[in-house]
């Protein structure tokens, strides 16, 4: 069960931020000092070096130790751990401003028409070559 003492929604909720500040400052960030960022060249482009790459890895790694502080048995622990990288993910996608919405332009009726005619045209024209 998950931690029964009444308080579970407030750790829930440092548990998911925690865990996406600290996913997107080992994923996108340099960190203090540029700690993070000589730890990422440090580890090059091989596997581990790769997966500081992928925001939703580093959630992944990230949420496992912070699980076992709002759960209480080691089944409830790692639905926990899955949960918090989860809402870790949807805060980022939620934080990201790179999302633009834009209106679909109207299809302009007069190029229509033209278009269509210009296809009749083309039809009218090989029927009369082919003499039908």
């Amino acid at each position: 069960m998950i931690d029964g003492d009444g308080d579970v929604w407030p750790k829930l909720a440092v548990a998911v931020l925690a865990t996406w500040r600290l996913a997107h400052l080992f994923a996108y960030e340099d960190g203090p000092a540029d700690l993070i960022a000589r730890l990422r060249a440090g580890l090059g482009h091989g596997r581990w070096g790769r997966m500081l790459d992928c925001f939703q890895c580093v959630s992944l790694w990230v949420a496992a130790p912070v699980a076992p502080w709002i759960a209480t048995s080691p089944v409830d622990a790692c639905l926990v751990w899955l949960a918090l990288s989860g809402a870790a993910c949807l805060c980022e996608r939620i934080a990201r401003s790179d999302v633009v919405i834009e209106a679909v332009p109207e299809p302009d009726p007069q190029t229509e028409t033209e278009t269509e005619t210009a296809g009749i045209d083309a039809r009218t024209r090989h029927e009369t070559e082919r003499g039908a």
